[in-house]
């Protein structure tokens, strides 16, 4: 176990879950690509890689092993490029489509979340660490406080994504 591994644990769960978003729903993905690089991005393929980002977040959950933690941490390098993109060309666009759904508007908050993700898992990279099963067999009650403490942060992270934003955009308009 790492420094990083409660990091790369939410990072990786993250990840699992805006790609499972994505493949379910791939609209609001597809639309913030098209507003952002001007070209047709079709719904399947948002779809495809919404699965392969689902299931690079589950590998690289349970294995924690260099090549699976260097492409979370390029996942994570290329999704801020995008948000930084769409911040510096001010798209037309309400989401990212982080999650496949309308409530990620981009942000430099996103883009922060992005880069510390891709840090965490780079430490992995470089420092191999243990998937999540050996992490929380090594934690004292069974590893509960260890998973509540990533939940934890998964929650902070999406709602950081989401709904913070918003709540941002709406102090802005009533000021």
């Amino acid at each position: 176990m790492t420094i990083a591994s409660g990091p790369f644990a939410i990072a990786t769960v993250l990840l699992a879950v805006g790609g499972f978003g994505k493949a379910v729903r791939p609209g609001d993905t597809a639309r913030a690509l098209d507003g952002v690089f001007t070209r047709h991005v079709p719904s399947w393929l948002v779809r495809v890689g919404g699965a392969l980002e689902c299931a690079l977040g589950v590998v690289a959950l349970v294995t924690a092993d260099r090549w699976t933690a260097a492409l979370v941490a390029v996942s994570y390098l290329g999704f801020a490029a995008f948000v930084t993109v769409a911040l510096l060309r001010q798209a037309p666009i309400a989401t990212c489509g982080c999650f496949g759904r309308e409530e990620s508007p981009p942000s430099l908050l996103h883009v922060g979340i992005d880069l510390g993700a891709a840090l965490a898992a780079t430490v992995v990279a470089l420092d191999p660490g243990a998937g999540i099963v050996d992490v929380v067999g090594e934690q004292p009650l069974a590893g509960v406080p260890y998973l509540l403490l990533v939940a934890t942060g998964v929650l902070c992270a999406y709602l950081a994504l989401t709904l913070l934003p918003r709540v941002l955009a709406l102090v802005e308009v009533d000021s």
